[in-house]
């Protein structure tokens, strides 16, 4: 049975201020158009929901206003570590790379590991070997970062000089100035852009990148590049990203709860993705969201931060938003 292609996309679940809205939004559009022709080819055939998370996520590497890629956190050393992660839900081959750095597409180098290599995941300095030995470009040190990224960090420097809680560390990096007095909301922190699709084959796919937490300790994992954590793609269940606050999303699993709904509970895409939310808030504080797609082409989208920006393209429609009470519609 032929199912209809759908593109699903986020740019990061977390504190997100009225001053990132524009970009957050502008950034998806243009990383959508970009990728879509690789799940739907204007000129006719199949396409490849594999190609098209790629190059989705890719297009908001190279984009300050996410945190990825360009425009990533940086730990306390003041440098950007990044991490990604990519799978396929027919074979569920994954890639999975993490602590690297000064390399714009961490997920194409995670693509190289799953078809590349017999492993799944690398991390480190094997993980920066590898990526040199395919061919991808070592850029000069500190590339990758912003003013933005710079300020984040002495800001998160001053709060914690201070005695000021930075458990949930910022991750959205802009001027805006905020009240030195001011208390981080509890979970909000956590930035990451995903991508999630299915092709007319029913092929799922699901990409997911990140620079992590502002203030991070020098070689710090988060949830993104694990898988049933930050991404996990079945042919026979669905495919989700998350974003949010990262050793949360990891010890609640939340890809995997949001899966086992769909598959155990007989939930719908959105039902799953709203409940596994909700009850990882509930449980552990910290706050995330997640997208989804089911095997049927159902979409999901949740969150429990401040804001979740989202986006996809289902037949000739493109659909966005990143409040929870509004969402937007265009024609393509």
């Amino acid at each position: 049975m032929s199912i209809e292609p759908i593109l699903l996309i986020h740019g990061g679940a977390g504190d997100i201020t009225d001053a990132r809205v524009p970009g957050k939004l502008g950034g998806m559009k243009k990383a959508l158009r970009s990728a879509i022709e690789h799940l739907i080819p204007p000129s006719g055939g199949e396409g490849s929901s594999l190609n098209a998370v790629e190059a989705a996520v890719r297009s908001m590497e190279c984009d300050e206003n996410f945190n990825a890629g360009y425009g990533s956190c940086l730990n306390l050393d003041g440098k950007a570590e990044v991490e990604a992660s990519i799978m396929e839900g027919d074979k569920l081959r994954a890639g999975c790379v993490t602590l690297i750095h000064d390399i714009m597409h961490p997920i194409s180098v995670a693509r190289y590991v799953m078809q590349k290599t017999q492993h799944t995941f690398l991390g480190g300095v094997a993980a920066q070997k590898f990526a040199l030995d395919q061919g991808f470009e070592q850029m000069t040190d500190g590339s990758l970062v912003t003013d933005d990224a710079r300020r984040a960090l002495q800001e998160f420097k001053e709060r914690q000089a201070k005695g000021l809680d930075t458990i949930f560390a910022r991750t959205e990096l802009d001027a805006e100035k905020r009240d030195p007095k001011e208390k981080e909301t509890i979970g909000e922190s956590g930035s990451t852009v995903g991508a999630v699709a299915i092709d007319s084959k029913g092929d799922i796919a699901v990409a997911t990148s990140t620079g992590g937490i502002t203030g991070k300790v020098a070689g710090r994992i988060g949830d993104t590049p694990l898988l049933g954590c930050g991404t996990y793609a079945d042919n026979k269940i669905g495919g989700v990203s998350t974003t949010g606050h990262g050793e949360t999303i990891m010890r609640f699993n939340l890809a995997q709860k949001i899966l086992s709904k769909i598959q155990y509970g007989n939930k719908t895409a959105q039902q799953a993705t709203e409940e596994a939310c909700k009850e990882m808030t509930e449980r552990l504080v910290g706050t995330g969201g997640a997208i989804t797609i089911d095997a049927r082409g159902n979409v999901g989208i949740y969150w429990t931060s401040k804001r979740m920006a989202y986006a996809y393209i289902k037949g000739n429609k493109l659909i966005y938003g990143i409040n929870n009470d509004e969402q937007f519609e265009e024609d393509l």
